[in-house]
């Protein structure tokens, strides 16, 4: 394009160039289009096909979508729930709201209205949760867009994303090397009027210049890298959907994290017992080498049979070659954990039932009435059938079995978790004795209960009674012992957490479970370090009233636990004073639009928000965000569908180490974009000098995109692969404002020192072969018209031999040659120069 002498078909290539960047940014842009719609294609996977109404009397199947409000709707377990309905009657129906609220247990479904929020009350099904067991019918309230499910699907699918923070850096690149090749074109295009040239020639000399400084390796560079990063990630378990999030999460300021399952194992674990006065901790070990009591004690006894008989979890068939606390189990979570850990500690649970056969069961059902198995007739031990019976609402599980050493009596025991079932007891079981309980016994139980509670652990309490009869006693019962159980925090994750602290990344915990809870985890993974306290905390080691010490030192509290309740009713300002001013913070007992809350306040404060869930309520939060992390075990398809990242191993970890492979990368990128850049100079500056100096073109364009798409392509690449650097997770995450990918010291090195060292070695080269073939540099000024004439054959040169047309080409190739490979062997150094930024070349290697 810059002398006739250069064929038209070189100019092919360029264009071919040109028009795949353009193709391929096409169909990137088509690829975000399509990402929201994908999220509404999987919430309408999640629509139940069939609906059982009944309409006139007459129990009807109908599709899902024709039910309407005010139909009565039956459901049993297996079903999906076709719409938000109030329920009118109930037997021991429990659903599955794990996709909806995060809640891993079955939820017992009833008339009775239990909490003024809509999610936590007992009497509302919600539409598209799963019915897993006992039947219900119900009154539909809401349909379609207006169910809770639909309005979080219209708020997921409505959010507008903002761009990644590599996508801002590459569209700062663009402008700049854009205003640097526009400049430079039109100032040469003047130049060339001024000079004299024709204005065609000025045009082609414009297009050229700004080609010239055009990367046009760049942008597969980056993709490349990318790519690299993301299958490295994949293989640590962070799959990213997105390319351009494998930088952002490197970028992160703050994570928002789910506490079940990212912090924490998601299985319930026995932590500690309290029986004969003491606490002790569980032994969980499979040879049990950890126990720190004895074993042989009669408390402990009774205690290890009530949690082993009032039990409905069994382990599931074909695992005796697995580890107990590996092994698969059918029941709930509490009642797993406890299978479990009286399996390590005493033995098959299966013997111990088979000695004490069940003959009746009362399972947990916090309403008036509760389904019972009982033996036909007066007799316990003939045939059973199944009967409603009246029972007490405070009586969580109850099981009667036949006495192993007593075949004539029956053996009562209850667990669970009433917080007033200690009225129920009259005795407790101490050294095997039973002795009255006193005042000075309910205060050492309290006291278990108030030190293990501030441990984040749950606790069903079990209770024993032996009676000659089967008489279902609700008073004058045995007090035996507490187990508390913990959904222990991951090992890896308070390194993790700690690694955050180190780079500078605050960790915030979003979690629908109890303050207490949330906060003894928050503590034991680091989120709330060692020696911060909260302002509740103050208060209480004060003794003043918490309302009193926020005037006086809120702000000095470092620490904050937030409950729902109070975020629900908090302006924009004073969630922002919270963001602001404390930096371990944990919120309890969220709902879903409050989590959004939170990421949009996290977001005002200038943080680059990631979040991690797993349910459907967390598919806007995980939009909205910055990067959204979905979980890829636990996770639902609507929120796998809106994040931009998923952790194949529901880690805490991975995501810290997904962290450190984003900074690697935009470490990565600006080496490799440095070492691109270089080449530009040596590139111009030939075209430079061919329209001021009327010099022969010391550099054609074919050669330059031999260097962009040839030369410079595979060692730009090759840096991608660069380790970190010592400090990479000592670093405070960048500020996008200020830490540019490209900024002027990265100009500066690339133009104005190592570029114009290439430059100077080029000319260097161009130089001494034309001074070699008779042309000295003062006879070059001027001569381009007569160079590049076809007609003139007679050019003389400096010593006054005559060269004919074909005879100065196959010199002026000769020249573009010996230029192209004085820039490709100054850039093998310059790659050693873009190695390291902080390291020396020694301390970072050449591997």
């Amino acid at each position: 394009a810059l002398g006739a002498e250069v064929p038209p078909g070189s100019q092919l290539y360029l264009g071919v160039v040109l028009a795949a960047v353009v193709i391929v940014t096409g169909c990137f842009s088509y690829y975000q289009e399509a990402k929201s719609s994908k999220i509404m294609d999987s919430f309408k996977n999640m629509v139940p096909q069939q609906a059982l109404v009944i309409r006139e009397g007459e129990k009807i199947q109908i599709n899902a979508e024709n039910v309407v409000v005010g139909d009565l709707v039956e459901v049993k377990g297996g079903d999906r729930v076709p719409a938000d309905m109030r329920i009118i009657s109930s037997h021991g129906c429990k659903v599955d709201n794990s996709s909806l609220t995060g809640e891993s247990e079955p939820q017992t479904r009833s008339p009775e209205f239990t909490h003024e929020n809509p999610l936590e009350t007992r009497n509302i099904c919600f539409f598209s949760t799963n019915c897993v067991e006992g039947t219900a019918r119900g009154i539909v309230i809401s349909t379609g867009d207006r169910t809770v499910m639909g309005r979080i699907a219209s708020l997921a699918s409505g959010l507008e994303v903002g761009r990644t923070p590599i996508a801002m850096e590459i569209e700062h690149f663009i402008r700049l090397i854009t205003g640097v090749a526009v400049f430079l074109g039109l100032s040469f295009f003047i130049l060339s009027l001024i000079l004299g040239y024709t204005w065609l020639e000025a045009v082609i000399f414009l297009i050229g210049i700004i080609v010239a400084n055009v990367p046009e390796g760049l942008l597969a560079t980056v993709t490349v890298c990318l790519t690299l990063t993301a299958k490295r990630m994949a293989r640590k378990n962070c799959l990213v959907k997105n390319l351009e999030a494998v930088e952002t999460l490197g970028s992160t300021s703050t994570i928002c994290s789910d506490k079940t399952g990212t912090l924490t194992q998601n299985r319930m674990t026995v932590a500690h017992m309290w029986f004969d006065n003491q606490i002790h901790e569980a032994d969980t070990t499979e040879d049990q080498s950890g126990a720190t009591f004895d074993k042989r004690s009669p408390t402990w006894a009774a205690l290890a049979r009530i949690a082993g008989l009032c039990n409905r979890a069994v382990f599931k068939p074909g695992q005796e070659n697995i580890s107990i606390s590996k092994r698969d189990t059918a029941g709930d979570a509490s009642e797993s954990a406890l299978l479990k850990c009286i399996q390590l500690s005493c033995g098959s649970v299966k013997k111990m039932r088979d000695k004490n056969p069940k003959v009746t069961e009362i399972p947990f059902n916090s309403t008036n009435k509760y389904q019972v198995c009982q033996a036909g007739g007066g007799d316990p031990r003939a045939a059973g059938r199944c009967r409603p019976v009246p029972a007490c609402p405070l009586c969580p599980q109850l099981s009667i079995h036949e006495r192993e050493e007593d075949p004539q009596g029956y053996l009562l025991v209850m667990k669970g978790a009433p917080e007033r079932i200690l009225d129920r007891c009259s005795r407790i079981l101490l050294q095997g004795q039973e002795v009255p309980l006193d005042q000075e016994m309910r205060e050492a139980f309290q006291n278990a209960y108030l030190e293990l509670g501030g441990l984040g652990e749950r606790f069903p309490r079990g209770f024993r009674f032996d009676a000659d009869e089967v008489n279902f006693p609700t008073s004058n019962l045995c007090f035996v012992g507490l187990m508390s159980m913990i959904d222990p925090p991951r090992a890896a994750v308070p390194d993790a957490v700690g690694k955050c602290r180190s780079a500078g990344i605050k960790v915030i915990m979003v979690t629908g479970d109890h303050p207490i809870t949330a906060k003894a985890i928050a503590k034991g993974v680091g989120i709330i370090s060692e020696g911060n306290e909260t302002v509740e905390a103050i208060a209480a080691r004060l003794n003043i009233p918490v309302s009193q010490l926020r005037l006086r030192c809120g702000r000095e509290a470092k620490a904050c636990v937030v409950h729902g309740s109070d975020l629900k009713d908090m302006t924009s300002e004073q969630l922002d004073e919270i963001l602001k001013n404390h930096t371990e913070i944990v919120f309890a007992r969220t709902s879903p639009q409050q989590k959004l809350i939170i990421v949009e306040g996290c977001q005002r404060q200038g943080a680059i928000v990631a979040v991690t869930g797993d349910g459907v309520n967390d598919s806007p939060a995980l939009k909205k965000a910055d990067i959204g992390i979905a979980m890829g075990i636990a996770g639902s398809d609507v929120s796998k569908q809106a994040a931009d990242m998923i952790l194949l191993d529901d880690n805490f970890a991975s995501i810290v180490t997904g962290v450190e492979e984003g900074r690697l990368i935009f470490d990565n990128l600006k080496k490799s974009i440095a070492y691109t850049l270089t080449s530009n100079i040596p590139e111009i500056t030939p075209f430079l000098l061919f329209i001021i100096a009327n010099i022969p073109l010391p550099l054609g364009t074919v050669t330059i995109l031999c260097i962009d798409l040839g030369t410079d392509m595979v060692p730009a690449i090759s840096l991608a692969y660069e380790a970190a650097e010592s400090d990479i997770m000592k670093r405070q995450p960048r500020n996008p404002r200020t830490d540019k990918l490209v900024n002027e010291r990265l100009i500066s090195m690339a133009y104005g020192q190592i570029g114009m060292i290439q430059a100077l070695g080029g000319f260097f080269t161009y130089f001494v072969i034309l001074a070699e073939n008779g042309f000295l540099p003062g006879t070059l000024v001027g001569i381009r018209l007569a160079w590049d004439d076809r007609s003139t054959n007679d050019l003389e040169d400096s010593y006054g031999q005559e060269w004919t047309y074909e005879q100065r080409k196959v010199v002026e190739f000769t020249c573009h040659t010996a230029f192209f490979a004085s820039i490709v062997v100054v850039q093998w150094a310059d790659l050693i120069i873009c190695k390291t930024r902080r390291n020396s070349v020694f301390q970072q290697g050449m591997k």
